[in-house]
């Protein structure tokens, strides 16, 4: 069921009509519904139940408080690619031990903020990355839980800025060269080995890639078991795609009903049947279709082969269309019975890359409140202050409650951290 719905030509945020929101706020602001959160949270709870499995929201999607305090209160872990996530984390009253550090570039400071709170497991890219953290690790008298992020050369058949399984990537050890690497992690003495890990992109709508990477995890576990190099568990990543105009990904229950079948005919088959925890870093499937940006257009604009509606919102509120020419879709709030035109929705900052929609058939005037569709992931954690622009609030729909979750910034909140030369 969808959360935001038209109710007597008003769209509505759950039980409440945006024009509210509008009201109370301003705009540009993200709106979320709680209820859309933790419905598409459940949708993998329900699909894990009664198995050693944790679900480990890959908070780069969104990474508001209010967001992750919910999912943390609903036994999510977190998968983070920063050292200020895992601080957002635990400001959000989170679990440390309930997270995975991922990404390419980890720092000396951040393996060791990571370590002084007992992080679940590093997600390891490069050698390089193990000879680092054993050297930190050992400096702090620690031992650190790692896992390898290995590149299985699967083609997740998505946006080539979104693919990351691919060789030509940056991301992860490439297969080929995992199983000298585990021989290399498990030698070195502040390092033990915990998991394996695999992410092969963002936004996939059909499962087939992902089991395609499972095969090669089995395939690559059993010849470190046949060194003796125990996996304890098995992170698949995250990736699942969300409808943003008429695509149809595969339903979280369907896929990982699949992935859980396969597991269990491996593990009877090679390995008496002993179960593994398996472990999934879902962000885009959870948070995508729970918000929306809703946005005001300032003025109509009609030219001699494009209409544009300039709104309020910008391209550093909503990167996507810019960065990936994303499709959202755009509904207007309150449904006008006049016929439509063809328009681009553009923002005001200044440069023609600055568009959140094209060639959309609308029924508007200047002043209308309209939603940008999807926006609940990479939408606020993309934003900037490009045009010293402040970006949007965020609020927070319970039920017919409002809660405003961000403020929204102001010109002097863009400069308090500057300064002028002395003496100038």
């Amino acid at each position: 069921m969808s959360h935001f719905y038209l109710q007597d030509g008003v769209l509505c945020a759950e039980q409440l009509p945006l024009t509210s929101i509008a009201a109370q706020f301003g705009t540009p602001t993200y709106v979320y519904s709680k209820a859309a959160l933790l419905e598409n949270f459940s949708a993998y709870t329900r699909a894990c139940a009664g198995r050693d499995a944790l679900v480990c929201y890959a908070m780069k999607a969104n990474s508001n408080l209010a967001v992750l305090k919910l999912l943390a209160q609903h036994g999510a872990g977190f998968d983070l690619v920063s050292g200020g996530e895992l601080l957002r984390v635990i400001a959000a009253g989170g679990d440390p031990k309930k997270c995975l550090f991922s990404g390419v570039g980890k720092s000396a400071d951040e393996m060791r903020l990571a370590l002084q709170h007992e992080i679940l497991c590093f997600n390891v890219e490069s050698v390089q990355e193990l000879h680092r953290l054993n050297q930190v690790a050992g400096e702090m008298g620690r031992t650190a839980p790692v896992s390898l992020r290995v590149n299985p050369n699967v083609d997740a058949k998505t946006h080539p800025y979104i693919s990351t399984g691919l060789k030509e990537s940056k991301f992860g050890v490439a297969y080929d060269e995992a199983l000298a690497t585990y021989r290399t992690a498990d030698s070195l003495p502040h390092l033990t080995v915990v998991g394996i890990d695999c992410h092969i992109g963002s936004q996939l709508l059909e499962e087939t890639p992902l089991l395609e990477a499972l095969d090669k995890l089995i395939e690559l576990i059993d010849a470190l078991a046949a060194e003796g190099i125990a996996i304890h568990h098995l992170d698949i990543g995250g990736g699942l795609g969300i409808t943003y105009d008429d695509e149809q990904p595969v339903a979280v229950g369907s896929y990982l009903a699949q992935l859980f079948a396969r597991i269990d005919q491996w593990r009877a088959a090679k390995h008496g049947g002993a179960p593994i925890k398996v472990l999934f870093e879902p962000g885009r499937s959870i948070v995508g279709n729970a918000g929306i940006l809703l946005t005001r257009i300032e003025y109509l604009k009609h030219g001699e082969t494009k209409n544009f509606a300039v709104v309020d919102a910008a391209m550093n509120d909503l990167m996507r269309p810019a960065m990936y020419e994303a499709w959202h879709g755009v509904q207007p709030v309150v449904a006008r019975p006049t016929a439509t035109q063809t328009y681009d929705v553009v923002g005001p900052v200044c440069e023609s890359g600055d568009w959140l929609a094209r060639q959309r058939d609308l029924a508007i005037e200047p002043g209308d409140l309209l939603a940008i569709m999807s926006a609940g992931a990479y939408g606020m954690t993309m934003a900037s202050n490009y045009n010293t622009r402040g970006r949007a609030a965020e609020v927070m729909v319970d039920g017919a409650l409002p809660h405003l979750i961000r403020k929204r910034e102001n010109p002097a909140d863009l400069f308090a951290l500057e300064s002028p030369l002395p003496g100038l």
